[in-house]
């Protein structure tokens, strides 16, 4: 297989930094020669996996080089009831694994807020969800990996086996090697809904209380936060916790409990001359998200896409943000450290930056990948317009904030930050180099965002 002469523009789901590339897609069996075939160009730039291109930022970008597709091969998924588990190529999508788990009564063992994202970038980015304070990240739960190394071969790893390595490659971006096949654990569940109770919170004091005595006794917890919200209703949320449904919680005479659907219901027309989102138009939407919200409301049935990824029934909804896109920004802060998470909050609502996917959650323990965001505390995500003004200045001045109380940023989100900012808040920054360094001593694997925060280094 040749890979194509012609560059392809990319950039994340923010839309923003675009860089151009030569994009080439893959079967598994072809991806040493294309990797090998970039190797070869001369005064190029390496080679990066990519995915589904949900990174908000550069991470699946390599401008000047070779960006890699591998196909995904949802046929030759095995799933072993015996061990709940399945075994399946990287370029598979969550949505298609869904698709395919919840009527054999079965669910993936985390989800981010959307589906559309493949196995291969769920282990890069070792993505979390509602439920990391009880249960961890993606990491957590995959038994064993294959890997293509730079030196053409492919490696077996897991917790035993290579364990450096295997935790490397856990939240490494892609810079150890191009995920293959993937095993991990399944949630065994009965049915294709969820139960979920509402809590409106006043203010952000409220939602923390009520999030640090309820969270442990739930599987699922997340909060929307109004960001437009000021005064004596800073942080004011809508909390909902859930899991899923047992046959007894579903109605009587529910004729398929592990029905599944996840239909993509309108799609953001292809261009937006400008940002649909702006603090008028922010306000309004959260005034009404708020108050639509139940003051309190237990175990309502929901369907998994509902519950967990309500975004995606809107199609390529990142282009709202108009043709110069918008910042996710998510960061964590380690528990005791609430002045700090109120500090951030206030800030930025005070700047009156437009915000209305704001989310909040509770971290449990660390796992021990090196570049591995989650750790114990609290997380905050948010994505404002890149538009506006003053925002390079806020979200810098937040770093600061943030990184002196001991936090870090998610490298997965991050179109903004320095060198500076990720060895402050990724410690072990040098150890995850030496490891890269010895499986990739020419530096085969490169991206975008590798060389602008310096994990290249």
């Amino acid at each position: 297989m040749s890979a194509a002469d012609t560059f392809t523009r990319l950039t994340g789901w923010g839309r923003t930094a675009p860089s151009s590339a030569r994009l080439v897609s893959a079967e598994r069996e072809d991806i040493a020669a294309v990797v090998a075939e970039a190797a070869g160009h001369q005064g190029e730039r390496g080679a990066i996996a990519r995915g589904l291109g949900r990174s908000y930022g550069d991470a699946a970008q390599n401008g000047g080089g070779t960006v890699v597709r591998l196909n995904g091969d949802l046929d030759a998924a095995v799933i072993d009831d015996s061990r709940a588990e399945v075994t399946v190529g990287a370029g598979v999508s969550l949505d298609e694994l869904l698709r395919v788990l919840v009527p054999r009564g079965y669910f993936v063992p985390v989800t981010p807020g959307t589906r559309f994202v493949t196995v291969g970038g769920a282990i890069a980015s070792d993505i979390h969800g509602k439920n990391h304070h009880v249960e961890g990240s993606f990491g957590n739960h995959v038994r064993r990996m294959s890997i293509l190394l730079a030196d053409g071969s492919v490696a077996t790893l897991s917790p035993a086996d290579q364990p450096e390595l295997f935790w490397a490659t856990i939240g490494g971006m892609g810079l150890t090697g191009i995920v293959l096949e993937a095993t991990f654990g399944l949630l065994p569940i009965q049915s294709s809904r969820c139960l979920v109770d509402t809590t409106r919170a006043n203010d952000l004091d409220e939602v923390i209380g009520l999030m640090a005595e309820s969270d442990d006794r739930y599987r699922y917890s997340v909060a929307w936060i109004d960001l437009m919200a000021t005064g004596r209703h800073l942080g004011r949320s809508v909390l909902t916790h859930g899991d899923h449904a047992g046959l007894d919680d579903l109605p009587p005479g529910t004729a398929d409990p592990l029905h599944y659907d996840a239909d993509v219901v309108i799609s953001a027309p292809p261009v937006f001359p400008i940002s649909a989102v702006n603090r008028a138009t922010i306000r309004m939407f959260n005034e009404m998200w708020f108050r639509k919200a139940p003051r309190s409301r237990v175990a309502e049935l929901q369907r998994i896409p509902q519950y967990f990824h309500p975004l995606d029934m809107i199609g390529s909804w990142n282009r709202a943000y108009g043709p110069h896109g918008f910042v996710q920004y998510q960061i964590l802060v380690p528990f005791g450290e609430e002045s700090t998470l109120r500090t951030v909050i206030e800030r930025l609502a005070t700047s009156g930056a437009p915000s209305f996917v704001t989310v909040l959650k509770r971290f449990g323990a660390a796992n021990p990948a090196p570049l591995s965001f989650p750790a114990p505390g609290w997380t905050l995500a948010l994505d404002i317009p890149t538009r506006t003004a003053g925002l390079s200045g806020l979200l810098h001045e937040l770093d600061h904030v943030v990184l002196d109380a001991g936090g870090r940023h998610y490298l997965a989100k991050d179109s903004h930050t320095t060198p500076d900012a990720i060895r402050r808040g990724y410690p072990r920054l040098a150890e995850w180099q030496a490891i890269r360094d010895q499986v990739d001593p020419k530096g085969l694997w490169q991206s975008d965002l590798g060389r602008r925060l310096g994990l290249l280094d």
